[in-house]
């Protein structure tokens, strides 16, 4: 029998083939996550993935709606999407286009309500130009009172168009209702009114920009064909003279809610619908009750669930039902959603989940179940981990809800070690009536509070 010497370097993909950290523990991602803090503040995080000739590069800027905490300045966070896209004096918006089309790249953003992500993904032999384009439009982007004015005009519309749907506006209005002070209140869009006046705010914009497109709030991910070295001098190179700034916004403290609070809206001919809106907690990858709430809402609702069988298949009342902690920096809204086949069983389908979620408050989840989601949940995202845009996009999520890339390990960590009783814990502690904001769109006009028993 021939004797098998691991040398460190076949040792290390071993441990990366399986999942595994030096140590033995399980690792969710079984790729490096390399990370480099700059002197200015800003953090570069390098994962190499075997993708001959192809890397994804992301921006994380931690800014979302939740930083808008001026009365009638909502909506800026997502402005800057837009306006990033606008050019810079050395890149103008069709040069700027030309340079990606000539290094084959693609590039997008996208805003939510604790960030903004810009992402790119092209040819890795191009690394440094996608370092060069991204750095001059973070640095010194420039636009006229006309350019802001065209597209603070272009938010306007995307908002008429995206809140002409009723379950769009239905998500507004329980979130303006659910919160009275915490900047989740208005939706990543902002309010109407807001909106409206946009164009009358171009000194503001240049300050919103000024306060937050600062080093110390972003995180550049780079996922693919590269190394760390290379990554780390080429965000020195390109990077290291972006000013620190100093602004930290205070974000107002919700007060406890104490009494179920209710929003309807009457939309004839479109299919009815109930969201049960509970306050929730702050994202975290060391608290259990986060990680079991998450869980909470497969083990309510998901295809495999009792509550699931009765009302969508057997009974045939919902064309779908789900549960969702959305995870967030400060606490969220844990949410049940249904969308019936009859307004009649409103009533009905509200009694039924909250038959379900008391339920399990008194008799725990089965074990062997409760082990198959946690399994079928860490396998899907394993799965999903393929190609470099979506690894970084993976890791960008965990990125701006903590600040720390590694938060992926550790949640997922954190989630295998949840048990029945903290399942049961947590539905006590969170899914109860003083934090419920009930939600509801049907044909009829009338007052909710006094339909739901």
């Amino acid at each position: 029998m021939k004797k098998i010497i691991l040398t460190s370097s076949i040792f290390c993909f071993l441990i990366l083939s399986l999942g595994l950290k030096p140590d033995g523990t399980k690792k969710i991602l079984p790729y490096p996550i390399l990370q480099k803090k700059l002197p200015n503040g800003l953090n570069v995080v390098t994962v190499p993935y075997d993708s001959p000739g192809l890397a994804a590069f992301f921006i994380v800027m931690r800014v979302g709606s939740r930083e808008e905490v001026e009365v009638g300045k909502t909506g800026f966070a997502h402005f800057f999407e837009h306006m990033m896209f606008r050019g810079t004096e050395k890149y103008p918006k069709e040069k700027y286009s030309n340079a990606l089309k000539a290094i084959g790249a693609s590039a997008n953003a996208n805003t939510s309500i604790d960030r903004t992500v810009y992402h790119m993904t092209g040819n890795a032999a191009m690394l440094e130009k996608m370092f060069e384009l991204e750095s001059d439009r973070f640095m010194h982007l420039k636009y006229s009172v006309q350019d802001f004015k065209t597209e603070a005009g272009a938010v306007k519309g995307e908002y008429t168009k995206n809140y002409s749907n009723p379950l769009a506006k239905l998500n507004e209005t329980t979130m303006d209702t659910a919160f009275e002070k915490h900047t989740y209140s208005h939706t990543t869009m902002g309010f109407f009114k807001d909106v409206v006046d946009m164009p009358n705010q171009y000194d503001y914009s240049i300050q919103f920009f000024d306060r937050f497109y600062k080093p110390e709030y972003a995180t550049i991910i780079v996922v693919g064909d590269v190394n760390s070295e290379k990554v780390v001098a080429l965000a020195e190179k390109y990077f290291g003279e972006w000013k620190t700034g100093n602004f930290k916004p205070e974000i107002p403290q919700e007060p406890q809610q104490t009494k179920t609070k209710y929003v309807h809206l009457q939309v004839p001919k479109f299919p009815p619908h109930l969201t049960l809106s509970y306050k929730a907690l702050p994202y975290s990858d060391s608290n259990i009750e986060v990680a079991a709430l998450d869980l909470l809402g497969d083990v309510l609702c998901s295809e495999r669930s009792e509550l699931y069988k009765k009302l969508v298949i057997q009974e045939q009342k919902l064309r779908d039902l789900s549960a969702s902690g959305n995870p967030a920096r400060d606490a969220n809204l844990f949410e049940f959603d249904a969308t019936l086949v009859d307004e009649a069983n409103l009533q009905y389908t509200k009694d039924e989940i909250v038959k379900a979620k008391e339920k399990i408050k008194s008799v725990p989840v089965d074990e062997k179940f409760l082990n198959e989601i946690k399994s079928r949940t860490t396998y899907s995202f394993a799965m999903r981990m393929d190609s470099p845009d979506v690894i970084a996009n993976s890791i960008s999520a965990f990125t701006w809800l903590s600040g720390d890339p590694e938060s992926i390990n550790r949640y997922y960590a954190l989630m295998d070690k949840v048990t029945p009783q903290d399942i049961t814990n947590a539905a006590k502690k969170y899914l109860v009536d003083g934090s419920l904001t009930i939600s509801t769109i049907s044909s009829v006009q009338k007052e909710m509070s006094s339909e739901f028993k």
